[in-house]
């Protein structure tokens, strides 16, 4: 039985001379992974397939499923959305990467999960789309929705009274922990506003300089490390801070 999904592309791996296993974040199914035969194989009259499975594209599906096999396959596949800058802007390309990492570091369970499906195909279409300004907060608005998503929110809000907050507990505190995993001051508030942002153009009302979001990056991957089990560091965050530079 077919079965037509929207989906995100995550990660490819060469299978045989011409094929991949493509691992596929659907909208139906969670995150699948899918054999597609002979996209790696060009002729004079048709060139290869394989540009539809890079990481970051969206693609309209008609697929197999079997909920009993770990491998999938893809009986039609089409362009779901084309972008128009993050392939050909350096800082949107790595925030994307960024962002398609962290998301398959993140996700543990391969059921189907609306909410995360609308957050990831959300922020890319921002990161293709927004101005200059949203874009560049988005890798932390990512990341803490994220973790909303995920089940691990933060808990409390930046006030007077709590102007601390915790990274290892994950909560605004009173005071300072004992222990180095706690931002404050101006950066915990920051982090509190964007968290509470629902809509992308908000990001735009977020000022910060690039010294400030580049702390805030390593603060909240610092939260993450003690949220997520085995998190590791992402190959993508050299480049993405040296766009942040």
């Amino acid at each position: 039985m077919t079965h037509k999904t929207r989906g995100i592309v995550i990660k490819a791996t060469n299978y045989g001379e011409t094929s991949i296993i493509v691992a596929v974040y659907t909208e139906l199914f969670g995150l699948q992974s899918y054999i597609v035969k002979g996209v790696r194989q060009a002729t004079k009259k048709k060139p290869g397939s394989q540009i539809y499975f890079q990481p970051s594209a969206m693609l309209e599906m008609e697929v197999y499923h079997n909920a009993l096999k770990n491998l999938q396959f893809i009986k039609e596949y089409k362009w779901g959305y084309l972008y128009e800058k993050v392939l050909f802007d350096v800082m949107r390309t790595a925030i994307a990467q960024f962002m398609i990492e962290l998301f398959h570091h993140a996700i543990k369970q391969p059921e189907a999960n609306p909410e995360l499906f609308c957050l990831l195909e959300g922020s890319l279409l921002e990161a293709d789309k927004g101005s200059d300004a949203a874009v560049a907060n988005l890798p932390l608005y990512f990341i803490l929705h994220l973790a909303t998503e995920s089940g691990f929110e933060l808990h409390g809000n930046f006030s007077a009274q709590t102007p601390v907050l915790d990274l290892k507990e994950g909560a605004y505190a009173s005071a300072e922990p004992f222990h180095a995993d706690y931002i404050s001051g101006f950066m915990a508030e920051a982090v509190s506003k964007i968290r509470h942002i629902q809509l992308y153009n908000e990001l735009d009302n977020i000022r910060l300089n690039r010294q400030v979001r580049r702390q805030l990056l390593e603060a909240l991957l610092v939260y993450l490390s003690h949220h997520l089990p085995d998190f590791q560091k992402l190959k993508s965050l050299p480049i993405l801070q040296v766009m942040l530079d």
